[in-house]
C-alpha cells in the first residue's frame, strides 16, 4: 500500500475535463458521462473529489470557456479545485498539499488527456508514494495520428494495458473498470 505515512484515505482526481481539452476527444461523451457515474459514487461515499484543470495562456487560459469543467458534471463548492500548467498536476501545482490536508494516499484517476496529463499525472503519484487506479474506460484522448502517434483507441488501450501491470515497492497499480470502482459507502 501507499509509502505516506497516516494517509489512508482516497480520493477521487478528476485531470482536465475542460471544455476546450475534450471537445472532439475519442468517446468523449462515454467518458464524461462515465466521469459523471464516478463523482456521484464517490459523492455518496464521502470520498474526497478533487478537479485538476490545466491553465495555459495561449489555448486555456483561466476563466475562459475553454478553460471551464464541461458542463456535464458540476464540481461542488467544498470540493477542491488544483490549477496546473504540466502534464503532471503535481509538478509546480498545491495537488500535494491539498491531498494531504485530506490525508489520501490513494488515488483513483480519470479525465483528459490519456497521452498527457494522464499518464503524467499516474507516474507522479506512483513516484511520491501514492497508490494510482486509473479509471479504464474513465478517460480519453484527442487524435494525434497526423502527428504520428497511434489512433486514440490504441493510445488508451495501450495506456489501459501497461497501467494495469505497473509495479512499485509497497506501492500499488492498476486498473479498473467504472462500473467495478468501489469506493466503499
Amino acid at each position: 500500500m501507499s509509502t505516506l505515512e497516516n494517509r489512508p484515505n482516497t480520493a477521487l482526481v478528476v485531470v482536465d475535463l475542460q471544455n476546450g481539452v475534450v471537445e472532439g476527444t475519442h468517446e468523449r461523451d462515454a467518458v464524461v458521462a462515465n466521469v459523471g457515474r464516478l463523482v456521484e459514487r464517490a459523492r455518496r461515499a464521502q470520498v474526497p473529489v478533487v478537479w485538476v484543470q490545466h491553465d495555459d495562456d495561449e489555448h486555456l487560459p483561466r476563466g475562459s470557456e475553454p478553460w471551464g469543467i464541461v458542463p456535464e458534471v458540476d464540481p461542488g463548492d467544498a470540493e477542491a479545485r488544483v490549477e496546473k500548467r504540466y502534464p503532471d498536476a503535481f509538478e509546480d501545482s498545491r495537488l500535494e498539499a491539498v491531498l494531504s490536508d485530506l490525508g489520501v494516499g490513494g488515488l483513483v484517476v480519470a479525465g483528459a488527456q490519456t497521452d498527457e496529463c494522464i499518464r503524467g499525472t499516474l507516474h507522479g503519484a506512483l513516484a511520491r508514494g501514492y497508490d494510482a487506479t486509473l479509471v479504464s474506460d474513465a478517460h480519453t484522448t484527442e487524435d494525434l495520428t497526423p502527428w504520428g502517434a497511434p489512433p486514440p483507441e490504441a493510445v488508451i488501450a495501450h495506456t489501459n494495458l501497461y497501467w494495469s501491470n505497473h509495479q512499485a515497492p509497497r506501492r500499488t497499480a492498476g486498473t479498473v473498470e467504472t462500473k467495478d470502482v468501489d469506493f466503499g459507502g
